[in-house]
């Protein structure tokens, strides 16, 4: 695309240059910066994109972006605007054809619940026979294929490129996880969402968001500034969570047609006759275009609730009731999302993805009110993220479990032994016996916490512990199958690790 055509999407402060300029690709890193590109000086959190300026360059880009006046060799054509990300969404949207308009993009946000909602969907419209991409935590997929992902939704300009490939591929629905830092990042600022989804809001994220509010602000922002708007103007739906406080808001502010879902009897989609089992979740659904009764192998309330935003999306693009019931039957899990983790020692073992005060509690929760002997929950905090949660979700297990090993999670650079610090001032404030390994074969009376930074030690001293009928819940990293130690990505999946453990319990049984 020549430079001057693909500049008519942004809003340019001052140009220098060429604009017959062709422009075969763009990048905003400059080591994959090839010939003929046109390089993006974003101001990044960690990195200043203007310093990669002569890099990009020397390797061979012909036009400049950037936010700051700056000087370039004659032969180089450079445009100043106020904001590189918002430039970089609308550029990439210009470059790849608006994508999205070729496509039913559905938007997921929310603290939690998510990545599961966004099975039910994939599930719901595979069986009304459209071809599904989806966008998130666990991985990209479509056409069969799937992708590792580094952040849950991409930079602008990875997520138009990919979209653009969806399109090429066949594919006519995207189910989009929506983060937060993606809002705030314009990262979606281009993007033509057809329904968008509310799911919750409870902390989360506050090493990022300067509080609360300023992290609500950027949630709603899916439903409040991005549906109504574009050429998808007059297609857009809400679902939004009824039962949720901020859902109640959110209602309020939205300026599309919504449904609401949950248990309350205002929601247009409501479950009703609920049950709740170690096997699953059951019940009836209520919605504008009839009932159905529903059986999911995913386990906890929680779900319900997701299921049912999958039910409303569903509904807002008429989809018929007995196609959504087929959609929850078929979706048999979702990796790391309550996870079981099968043995012969007569444990419930579970890998749950809770790494937020709220979902942590909610599983545990769930998981409480279906153990018939002790509940054990192993987890730790991430390092480098919200130090405020630590203690919260400290006390959270404490409260709800009958014995808590404290562990290291994704470290990062952070001192893992300063991270259980934090965790166990929370901890020790509900369940204050501290335990020697020794109390833990004798069966951890009275009930505490054991601290062990090493995480496969943790998964085997917690799981050895146990005994038939208790639940054992590894939270925390989910389906992420590395640990994050200083700056080195090592290999490391709570669910090899757990298998590998209760091997060895029943090998030592046996001897």
């Amino acid at each position: 695309m020549r430079l001057g055509l693909l500049l008519d999407a942004v809003d340019v402060k001052r140009f220098v240059g060429f604009e017959d300029q062709v422009i075969d690709s763009i990048h905003y890193d400059s080591r994959t910066v090839t010939p003929g590109g046109l390089f993006v000086a974003i101001h990044g959190h960690r990195y200043d994109g203007t310093v990669f300026i002569e890099k990009a360059i020397k390797k061979g880009a012909v036009a400049i972006l950037t936010e700051d006046q700056w000087s370039v060799p004659p032969s180089i054509s450079v445009a100043q605007v106020e904001n590189c990300r918002l430039a970089l969404a609308a550029l990439s949207s210009a470059f790849y054809r608006d994508p999205s308009r070729e496509l039913v993009m559905i938007g997921i946000t929310g603290t939690n619940g998510k990545t599961t909602t966004a099975y039910f969907i994939e599930s719901v419209l595979n069986c009304a026979g459209s071809k599904v991409g989806v966008i998130g935590t666990i991985n990209y997929r479509f056409g069969g294929q799937s992708y590792t992902n580094p952040v849950t939704t991409p930079e602008s300009l990875d997520l138009m490129r990919l979209l653009r490939k969806m399109v090429d591929s066949g594919t006519t629905h995207v189910v989009l996880e929506v983060s937060s830092h993606a809002l705030d990042l314009h990262r979606v600022a281009f993007c033509g969402f057809d329904v968008g989804v509310f799911t919750n809001l409870s902390r989360d994220h506050l090493d990022y968001h300067p509080d609360m509010e300023t992290y609500w602000q950027c949630k709603k922002d899916l439903c409040v500034g991005r549906l109504g708007t574009g050429s998808k103007r007059g297609q857009a739906a809400a679902v939004i969570n009824w039962d949720d406080p901020r859902g109640k808001e959110l209602f309020t502010e939205v300026s599309v047609p919504c449904l609401r879902v949950g248990l309350s009897d205002e929601c247009e989609v409501q479950a009703q006759d609920i049950n709740v089992t170690t096997g699953g979740i059951s019940g009836r659904v209520k919605t504008p275009e009839g009932g159905f009764d529903f059986t999911s192998s995913l386990v906890g309330i929680h779900n319900v609730y997701n299921m049912l935003s999958a039910t409303g999306v569903a509904i807002a693009l008429e989809i018929p009731p007995v196609t959504i019931q087929k959609g929850i039957e078929d979706l048999q899990g979702v990796p790391g999302r309550l996870e079981s983790v099968d043995n012969d020692l007569g444990l419930l073992v579970f890998v749950d993805y809770a790494h937020t005060p709220d979902a942590l509690e909610n599983v545990l929760t769930v998981l409480r009110g279906l153990t018939s002997g002790r509940m054990i929950t192993i987890f730790g905090c991430g390092g480098d993220r919200d130090r405020e949660k630590r203690p919260l979700m400290g006390a959270t297990a404490g409260r709800l479990s009958d014995l808590v090993v404290l562990t290291s999670d994704n470290p990062r650079t952070e001192s893992p032994e300063a991270i259980l610090a934090d965790i166990v001032k929370g901890t020790a404030a509900v369940r204050s016996h501290d335990l020697a390994p020794n109390e833990l074969a004798n069966g951890f009376e009275p009930r505490g916490y054991i601290v062990e930074p090493d995480r496969r030690k943790a998964i085997k001293l917690g799981l050895g512990a146990a005994k038939s009928g208790d639940t054992v819940l590894i939270a925390g990293k989910g389906h992420e199958t590395y640990q994050i130690i200083g700056e080195a990505s090592l290999p490391f999946d709570d669910r090899v690790e757990a298998r590998k453990a209760l091997g060895e319990i029943v090998r030592g049984s046996k001897e």
